[in-house]
């Protein structure tokens, strides 16, 4: 019954749809150029052969899937992978990291007109869908067409499964056409099934599985050498509310290290410009990338609003807190910092990840600061004390890498479906 009231209200709220699309066109949140694309018109042609559809929301489950692409490309090379994410910013990240062989769209929105004109072009052998946008529409039809959909890396946060609770027939009719349902944890593969899953199990998350973020070599030697005797802390992925905090912890730590340099990597990389006028005008000398401003030596933050760079200042910084966690936004990926052996330090909200991060904890792979105080103390501490950073640092490399073999235990629940379209192609 929802399920057909949601088909009714996307069916018939064409209008209001496509207004708010334009809308969002004119803000710089969809890709003017490749508009068409969200409306379920390729922008590509098929390829020949069989194709193997890559559904990843936005740049952390994009890049959760770099992985599983590569080896799918290196044991099945004749088929064709097609990739789709939902954000502008991931589509650039994905033009950078993905190779000539792999055909990214835009997903389309979920609109039946927009869903079917889609799927009748890409004719997908094979779905596989990643974490936990759950698109009523796309997963029904892909569903209703015999094709085979997999989850890969499915995730029900606490809150989630709260809410899925009051749509508990809709989420059901949603799982119930998945063929199999791979969890990140077991308690993500227990909801899964409690919400109507027919077949769900975990075989570890593939975010362990991701390579480590790239840098351009130029660019880091550049920065290294403006950074040649400075002092330095990352704070990456921010959010709104954020940035004051780290400029307050700024200035309690510069009282010990004269020559302190912090430097922040806002989540959304168009939020430069509103954070260098919000901490200009608390009194910090800030220059930011995005505008070529160099580091002098009056700057005291510098602002790395561009896109898929988080890889190069993760390299230039020993201690790094990771955003979106002193805000109740959820928390961001603690295993990419993790992989480069930064010492980490993350705050008090981190739902989004909260198993990786209570796991680090126990490891102590990561220090927990719950508010400004406390990421002052604990940074202050870790650029005074070598061997406390080297520890951290250490432990959080070796967590990262403990569960590399997660991506042979995916691929071998896919082998009978790629090796049965192979065969057949």
């Amino acid at each position: 019954m929802i399920l057909s009231l949601y088909r009714v209200i996307t069916t018939l709220g064409a209008p209001a749809i496509g207004g708010y699309l334009h809308y969002r066109k004119a803000q710089g949140k969809e890709d003017s150029e490749r508009f068409t694309e969200r409306l379920g018109f390729a922008g590509v042609l098929r390829p020949s052969g069989a194709v193997i559809w890559i559904h990843a929301a936005s740049v952390g489950e994009s890049l959760s899937m770099l992985s599983l692409i590569d080896r799918l490309i290196d044991q099945w090379p004749n088929l064709r992978i097609l990739l789709t994410t939902g954000t502008v910013t991931s589509a650039h990240l994905m033009a950078e990291r993905l190779s000539g062989d792999v055909i990214h769209q835009y997903v389309p929105v979920d609109r039946l007109a927009y869903v079917r004109r889609f799927i009748d072009h890409w004719r997908p052998n094979l779905v596989l869908w990643a974490e936990s946008e759950f698109w009523p529409n796309l997963i029904t039809e892909v569903s209703d067409r015999n094709i085979p959909l997999i989850l890969i890396n499915g995730r029900i946060s606490p809150r989630s499964f709260e809410g899925w609770q009051n749509l508990r027939s809709l989420i059901r009719q949603i799982l119930k056409r998945f063929t199999l349902c791979l969890g990140q944890t077991e308690e993500d593969a227990e909801r899964l099934r409690h919400l109507g899953a027919l077949s769900s199990k975990c075989v570890g998350n593939l975010k362990f599985a991701s390579p480590p973020l790239p840098a351009n070599s130029e660019n880091l030697a550049e920065l290294e050498t403006a950074l040649s005797g400075r002092t330095c802390w990352l704070a990456a992925s921010t959010h709104p509310g954020e940035e004051e905090i780290i400029w307050g912890s700024h200035e309690e730590i510069a009282t010990i290290f004269e020559c302190l340099l912090t430097i922040i990597v806002p989540r959304h990389s168009n939020r430069g410009a509103e954070i260098a006028e919000r901490l200009t005008a608390l009194g910090a000398k800030v220059a930011r990338r995005s505008t070529g401003e160099l580091i002098d030596k009056d700057t005291q933050v510098y602002i790395a609003d561009t896109m898929g760079e988080l890889g190069l200042f993760f390299r230039l910084c020993d201690v790094v807190f990771m955003g979106k966690s002193l805000v109740p936004l959820g928390g961001q990926n603690l295993l990419e910092p993790a992989r480069l052996g930064c010492a980490i330090l993350h705050g008090k909200h981190m739902a989004n990840f909260d198993k990786i991060a209570a796991r680090m904890n126990d490891a102590g792979a990561v220090q927990l600061t719950p508010d400004g105080d406390a990421l002052t103390a604990t940074v202050a501490r870790l650029l005074s004390n070598d061997k406390l950073r080297a520890t951290l640092s250490e432990k959080a490399r070796d967590f990262a890498e403990a569960e590399a073999g997660v991506l042979d235990n995916v691929v071998t629940e896919l082998t009978g479906y790629l090796n049965a379209i192979h065969e057949r192609n």
